[in-house]
C-alpha cells in the first residue's frame, strides 16, 4: 500500500472542512480532503443548514405567509401541498451546492478521496476507500471536520415513516396532517414553525420551560407569542418525554406529569452526536465527550498540537458560519499564512424560525449575570414604514449598550430579514462602534434597517431619563 504525503489532510467536506481546505490550498499548499459520504458538503449542504432554510422559504411561498393580511385578505393554501411540491426546491438547491463545492476543490487543486479515515498514528491516516481498497495519507497538519449527526436515544423507534430525526425528515413520504416535534432547540423550533406555516397541526415538546433560553429574553418571549398566536403551535414546555409509542396510524409521545401528545408524525430533535467514532482519536490521547465532541483550545488545537478540529464536531455553537471561521482560525495558527488577518471574535447567529431571528453579542440576562451595567434601545417594526408595507407588525430591533461610553454590547432582532439585518450591528461591534453611529448614519427610507435609528433614539431617550432621575437629590430621611 502506498503512502501519499500532503501539507494538510482534512477529514470531512462540510463547511469547516471545505473552508479550511480551500484557505490553505489557496496559499499553494498540497491539500487532500477525505469524505466518507458519497456527496460532498456535509450536514451544512445535505441534511442541515441549507435544507431546513430552503424548506422554510418553500413553506413561506406555498402558504402565502408573506402576503397574508396585506390587503385585508387572508391567503391560505388553495390546495393541499404535495410532498413533491414541498421538496422540489430543496433537491435543486442541494444539487447545485454540491456541484459548487466540487468545482471549488478542482479550482484550488484539492484532491478528494471518498472513504472512511482512521488514524494509524499521529502522522498518518488509513482510508478505507468507498469502492474497495485502502490508501494511506500522511501530513504535518490534520484538520478533523467530521461534523455531527442527530442524536438517537434507544427508546425512540425511528422508522423513517412516522418517527424521524432531522436527517430522515428530508425524505418524508407525505405531508402529515399533524406533527409533534420533540426538542425545542434551534432545529426543533425551525421545523415546528415550518410545518405550522404549511398549516400542519403542530405540537412542540421540551423538558425546558423557556423557549430557546440562550436567546435574549425579549426575543424568546416574542417567539413564543408568535408560535402560540399566529402559527397556532401547541407548546408543551417543562414536560419530560418518557418515550415514544409507534402505532399504525399515529405516534403517541407520553409526557411526565402531563397528558400524552399524539400526532401522525413525530420529529425527534434532541441534539447532535459528533462524528468521531472510528477515527481512532482516543489512542492518540485526544479527548472526546460522551456525545462525540472533541475538546480543543482557543486555536482549535487538540491534545496533539498538529491535529486541529473545527465545526460541529467541537460542539456549540455548531453553525455553518462559525464553523468556517473556526477552520480559518485553525489553519492560520497551523501554517502562519501570509495574509493572516486574525479574528474579530464577533460571531452573529441566525435562527431561521418563522419569524426569523438574528443576534450578536450579549443578552440582557448575560449582562445581569456578569454584573455589567447596560441600557436598552428598542424599535418595533409596527412603527417602521417598511414594516407596515411588508405586513410584519411583530418584529423588533433591540440594542444593548454601555450607558457611559455608549459602546454597543449586543443586538437582537426578530422579524422579516433579521438574519440579514444583524450584520450591520455585528460590523458596528467589530469596529468598537457606539450607539451614536445609528443616529448619525443615513438609512434608505423606507427600510427595515431604519429601525436601528429608531432603536438608537429610544436608547438616547432612556439615557436622558436616567440622567434626569440621577440628578434629583435623594430625599432626606424623616426626623420624626
Amino acid at each position: 500500500m502506498t503512502t501519499d504525503t500532503y501539507d494538510l489532510v482534512v477529514i470531512g467536506s462540510g463547511p469547516a472542512g471545505m473552508r479550511g481546505a480551500e484557505y490553505v490550498a489557496a496559499s499553494g499548499k498540497r491539500v487532500v480532503v477525505v469524505e466518507r459520504d458519497a456527496a460532498v458538503g456535509g450536514a451544512g449542504i445535505n441534511t442541515g443548514t441549507l435544507p431546513s432554510k430552503t424548506l422554510r422559504e418553500t413553506a413561506m411561498y406555498l402558504s402565502g405567509a408573506r402576503t397574508r393580511g396585506l390587503y385585508s385578505v387572508e391567503n391560505p393554501l388553495q390546495a393541499a401541498v404535495s410532498i413533491e411540491d414541498f421538496l422540489f426546491r430543496l433537491h435543486h438547491v442541494v444539487s447545485t451546492e454540491r456541484g459548487m463545492v466540487q468545482d471549488n476543490f478542482k479550482r484550488h487543486g484539492i484532491d478528494l478521496v471518498h472513504g472512511s479515515a482512521q488514524f494509524v498514528d499521529a502522522q498518518t491516516v488509513r482510508v478505507a476507500l468507498t469502492h474497495g481498497g485502502e490508501r494511506r495519507l500522511t501530513a504535518p497538519v490534520f484538520l478533523v471536520a467530521t461534523g455531527s449527526r442527530p442524536y438517537r436515544p434507544t427508546n425512540v423507534p425511528f422508522d423513517g415513516v412516522r418517527v424521524h430525526d432531522s436527517d430522515t425528515i428530508l425524505s418524508l413520504p407525505f405531508v402529515p396532517k399533524s406533527i409533534a416535534v420533540v426538542g425545542a432547540g434551534v432545529i426543533g423550533c425551525e421545523y415546528a414553525s415550518i410545518f405550522a406555516t404549511l398549516g400542519v397541526k403542530t405540537s412542540l415538546v421540551d423538558a425546558r420551560s423557556d423557549l430557546l433560553p440562550h436567546l435574549d429574553e425579549d426575543i424568546s418571549l416574542r417567539l413564543r407569542s408568535a408560535f402560540t398566536g399566529r402559527l397556532g403551535i401547541e407548546l408543551h414546555c417543562g414536560h419530560e418525554v418518557k418515550g415514544c409509542i409507534l402505532g399504525k396510524e399515529s405516534v403517541v409521545v407520553p409526557l411526565k406529569e402531563a397528558d400524552d401528545v399524539e400526532a401522525e408524525v413525530v420529529l425527534f430533535a434532541g441534539g447532535r452526536q459528533g462524528n468521531t467514532d472510528g477515527l481512532g482519536l482516543e489512542a492518540l490521547g485526544i479527548a472526546v465527550t460522551p456525545r462525540g465532541q472533541i475538546q480543543v483550545n482557543e486555536h482549535y488545537r487538540t491534545a496533539q498540537p498538529h491535529i486541529y478540529a473545527a465545526g460541529d464536531v467541537v460542539g456549540f455553537p455548531a453553525l455553518a458560519a462559525t464553523s468556517m471561521e473556526q477552520a480559518r482560525i485553525a489553519m492560520d495558527d497551523a501554517f502562519e499564512l501570509e495574509f493572516e488577518v486574525g479574528s474579530t471574535g464577533v460571531l452573529p447567529y441566525g435562527i431561521y424560525t418563522v419569524p426569523e431571528i438574528g443576534m450578536v453579542g450579549e443578552t440582557e440576562q448575560a449582562l445581569r449575570q456578569k454584573g455589567i451595567e447596560y441600557e436598552v434601545g428598542r424599535a418595533s417594526y409596527a412603527e417602521n414604514a417598511r414594516g407596515q408595507i411588508v405586513g410584519d407588525l411583530e418584529g423588533m430591533v433591540k440594542l444593548l449598550f454601555d450607558p457611559a461610553s455608549r459602546t454597543l454590547l449586543g443586538a437582537h432582532i426578530i422579524g422579516e430579514s433579521a438574519t440579514e439585518l444583524i450584520h450591520l450591528a455585528a460590523t458596528c461591534m467589530c469596529l468598537n462602534g457606539t450607539l451614536d453611529y445609528f443616529v448619525q448614519a443615513v438609512f434608505n427610507y423606507p427600510t427595515l434597517a431604519d429601525s436601528y435609528k429608531d432603536a438608537a433614539y429610544d436608547g438616547f431617550a432612556r439615557l436622558s431619563q436616567r440622567r434626569f432621575w440621577s440628578a434629583i437629590p435623594a430625599a432626606e430621611p424623616s426626623r420624626s
